[in-house]
């Protein structure tokens, strides 16, 4: 039979069954494994809305815990992601539940190990692209989709001009900022979506500025 549509839509390279309950909510879990710096030990999450009434049977938590633990979209070891959890002692909770102001795919993942911690919200919007909204209780909006510097620091006049002088430096263009704060005169959080990648030199030069606290790239190619 013909096929007369004029729209194709062509998702990720995926373990199935769902871009959005399975590519997409992967990759929200390998964001929070990037934050967190390693494979967490302890894990909780909180499935929004449809999520919450669909997230076992479309595989929405094997996907979440696979991510958590790196397993690329595409990887085969997603299917039996709760099981190697259960085999590497990662103590995992799941709940559901209803949010009107949220997505209707949303997933908050809190996740640690013995030298760090993290929480991190995420919106799974189909075709394996994700959104996330929250870091450590920072609002935000990135893809994920570029190479994102996340800078966490002190409330100190003139950081945000700084920043992106080094980074105009670095031949990068800024293709979002987002620049959130907890309150006033508070620590604060950059988020920093880049057209292309950034040298670990100048990563670590800009760890020596004393209002910077805390560093995290997520690099594409990795995720």
């Amino acid at each position: 039979m013909e096929n007369n549509s004029i729209f194709d839509m062509i998702g990720p390279v995926m373990i199935g069954p769902s871009s959005s309950h399975t590519a997409g909510v992967a990759r929200i879990g390998r964001v929070a494994h990037h934050i967190l710096g390693n494979q967490p030990s302890d894990i909780d999450i909180l499935f929004y809305n449809s999520f919450s009434a669909t997230y076992q049977g479309h595989g929405s938590d094997r996907a979440i815990i696979g991510g958590l633990m790196d397993f690329h979209t595409d990887d085969p070891n997603i299917k039996n992601a709760l099981e190697i959890a259960k085999e590497n002692n990662i103590n995992i909770q799941f709940k559901g539940t209803n949010h009107l102001l949220k997505h209707p795919n949303t997933v908050e993942i809190f996740a640690q190990n013995t030298e760090n911690k993290c929480t991190v919200i995420g919106e799974s919007l189909g075709g394996g692209v994700i959104n996330i909204t929250s870091v450590d209780g920072y609002k935000c909006s990135f893809s994920a989709m570029l190479p994102t510097l996340i800078i966490k620091s002190t409330d100190h006049r003139g950081s945000l001009a700084f920043l992106a002088d080094v980074i105009t430096h670095e031949d990068c263009n800024i293709a979002s900022l987002y620049v959130s704060r907890k309150e006033k005169q508070g620590e604060g959080c950059f988020f920093i979506e880049l057209d292309s990648e950034i040298r670990q030199t100048t990563i670590d030069y800009l760890k020596t500025m004393n209002w910077v606290r805390k560093i995290i790239y997520l690099n594409i190619n990795n995720l």
